[in-house]
C-alpha cells in the first residue's frame, strides 16, 4: 500500500503541469467554436516559475521554455495558490462595485492582473520567507490557502523570529563589516550631519552591482531592501530605471544598531528615482518626499533641487498647469516656493493653473514676480497660497481669478480694483474670513458659495 501511494504521488507530481495547462491555458471547443483558455501560456509559465519551490531541470533556459519542455519542470507547491490569486484577485471596492459585464469592470480587473505580474517578484520573496519561517507561525497561519497575496505580506511584514533562532542565524551567517558607505558604481555625493546621499548613474555592470549592494540584494527578510533594482540575477528592472536617470540611495548616519544582515548597511534606507516619481522606503513603499525634505531630511533639500527643477522645463506655451503632488513641478513649488518656478516660465503665458489636489494644506506667498506675466488672463491657485502680491493689479488682461480651497488666504490685494477686464473671482472653500477691501467689495456681486461677479 505504501508503494502504491508513493507511485500515485509521483504520477500526480509529473502530471500536475499538464492538468493545470489543460484547465487554464489550452483552448477548448464549445458548440463548434474554439474558445481561448483563461490565460496566456507565457503568463502561466511566469507564475509557475515565480513559485520558489518549482524545480527547473539544470541547464534549462527558462526564457525559452516551450509547452513540451515545461512537462520536465516539477511544479511547486505554491503554484496553484499563485494561479488562483491571479485569476481571482482581490479587487478594490471601486472596481468590485461595477457591473461585471461592463467594459470599465473588465479594464479594472485587467489592471489588477497586470499589477500582480509586475509585483510577482515581491510575492516570491514573501513565499520564500513563509516557507522558511512558517514553523514559527501560529498553527492556524501555516496554510498558504488561507492567505491572499496582501494578507501574506501583512502577516510576514512584522514577523519576529524567535530569539534562539536569530542567534543561530547570526552565528552562521555573521555580519559583513562595512567601510563607510563606499562601493564601486555608486558615488557619495553628500555627507551631512544626519544623512548620507549616494548616486548611482552607471548603466553597466558597476551600476547594477552598486544597486544590488545598496539595496541589500533584495533580501527583505534579512532587514535589507525590497527594491526590484537590487535583485541579483536579473538586470531588467535596474535597466528600466537607470536608462531614464540616476538612482539615489539615502542612509541615516546613525543606524541605531539596526542593520541589514547581508550588507551591514543601515536597515533604514530610501531609494529615489525622479524620472518615474518613485520615492520608496526599504520595503518598497511610497513615501511623501516633500514631507521628508521639509522635515527630517531637510539637510538634503538643496541636493535635490536640480532634480525637481527638471520638471519645470516642460512648462511652456500659453497655458501652464502645475499639479501637486502629481508632478515634479508641483513638488518643486511645495519645497522651494513660487519664485524659481516663475523664473523658469515664458513671459507670454495666458493661463496659469497651480493646484494642490492632495489632502495637505499648503500655504505659500505668491511673490511680486507674478507681475511679469503681462498676458495673463486666467489665474488659478487651489489650496496652495496664503497671500497674493500687491502688483497683481498690474496684470491688465486678467479676467478670472480663481482661489478655491485656500484655507489660509489672508486677504485680496486692493490693487485688484485696477483690473478693468476682471469679470469673476472664486473663493469657494477658502478662508471664510478672508479680507476683501471694502472698495473692491463694492464692485462685486456676491452670488453665494464663494462666487463673485464683477459688476
Amino acid at each position: 500500500m505504501r508503494a502504491t501511494n508513493i507511485l500515485n504521488q509521483l504520477i500526480v507530481e509529473n502530471s500536475r503541469f499538464q492538468v493545470l495547462y489543460n484547465k487554464l491555458v489550452k483552448p477548448k471547443k464549445k458548440k463548434g467554436k474554439v474558445e481561448p483558455g483563461l490565460m496566456d501560456f507565457e503568463i502561466f509559465k511566469t507564475i509557475i516559475l515565480a513559485d520558489p519551490t518549482t524545480k527547473v531541470p539544470e541547464g534549462e533556459d527558462v526564457d525559452t521554455l516551450s509547452v513540451e519542455r515545461m512537462e520536465n519542470v516539477k511544479i511547486g507547491k505554491f503554484s496553484q495558490w499563485l494561479l488562483k490569486n491571479f485569476l481571482t484577485p482581490k479587487l478594490p471596492v471601486t472596481i468590485a462595485n461595477l457591473d461585471w459585464r461592463s467594459p470599465e469592470y473588465k479594464r479594472g480587473v485587467q489592471r489588477v492582473k497586470d499589477l500582480f505580474i509586475e509585483d510577482l517578484y515581491k510575492v516570491t520573496d514573501d513565499l520564500v520567507k513563509f516557507e522558511k519561517f512558517k514553523q514559527y507561525l501560529d498553527q492556524d497561519k501555516r496554510d498558504i490557502n488561507k492567505y491572499t497575496v496582501d494578507s501574506l505580506f501583512d502577516t510576514l511584514e512584522n514577523f519576529e523570529i524567535p530569539e534562539k533562532f536569530k542567534k543561530n542565524q547570526e552565528k552562521k551567517e555573521g555580519k559583513k563589516s562595512r567601510d563607510g558607505f563606499k562601493h564601486a558604481g555608486g558615488e557619495i555625493i553628500y555627507e551631512g550631519n544626519e544623512w548620507t546621499l549616494i548616486k548611482i548613474e552607471d548603466k553597466g555592470k558597476l551600476g547594477k552591482s552598486a544597486a544590488e549592494y545598496y539595496g541589500g540584494f533584495h533580501l527583505d527578510n534579512e532587514d535589507e531592501s525590497r527594491w526590484c533594482t537590487s535583485s541579483p540575477g536579473t538586470d531588467t528592472w535596474f535597466e528600466r530605471y537607470i536608462k531614464d536617470g540616476p538612482l539615489y540611495v539615502v542612509f541615516p548616519n546613525n543606524d541605531k544598531g539596526e542593520v541589514g544582515k547581508k550588507t551591514g548597511l543601515p536597515k533604514e534606507r530610501y531609494q529615489f528615482h525622479f524620472p518615474s516619481s518613485s520615492f520608496m522606503d526599504r520595503r518598497d513603499r511610497s513615501v511623501n518626499l516633500v514631507e521628508l525634505l521639509n522635515g527630517p531630511m531637510s539637510e538634503l533639500k538643496e541636493q535635490f533641487k536640480s532634480q525637481f527643477a527638471r520638471g519645470l522645463s516642460s512648462q511652456s506655451g500659453e497655458k501652464v498647469e502645475v499639479n501637486y503632488p502629481d508632478s515634479s513641478a508641483g513638488k518643486f513649488i511645495a519645497l522651494y516656493g513660487f519664485e524659481e518656478l516663475f523664473s523658469s516660465l515664458p513671459d507670454n503665458i495666458e493661463r496659469l493653473f497651480v493646484t494642490n489636489k492632495s489632502k495637505e494644506n499648503i500655504a505659500l506667498d505668491v511673490p511680486p514676480s507674478l507681475g511679469r506675466f503681462k498676458n495673463l488672463s486666467v489665474l488659478l491657485f487651489q489650496n496652495i497660497v496664503r497671500t497674493l502680491p500687491e502688483n497683481i493689479g498690474d496684470l491688465s488682461k486678467l479676467t478670472i481669478i480663481s482661489l478655491p480651497e485656500n484655507k489660509d488666504l489672508v486677504e485680496l490685494p486692493e490693487s485688484i480694483l485696477n483690473l478693468e477686464d476682471l469679470s469673476f473671482i472664486q473663493l469657494k472653500g477658502s478662508n471664510p474670513n478672508v479680507k476683501i477691501p471694502e472698495d473692491l467689495l463694492k464692485t462685486l456681486d456676491d452670488v453665494g458659495g464663494g462666487f463673485y461677479y464683477k459688476i
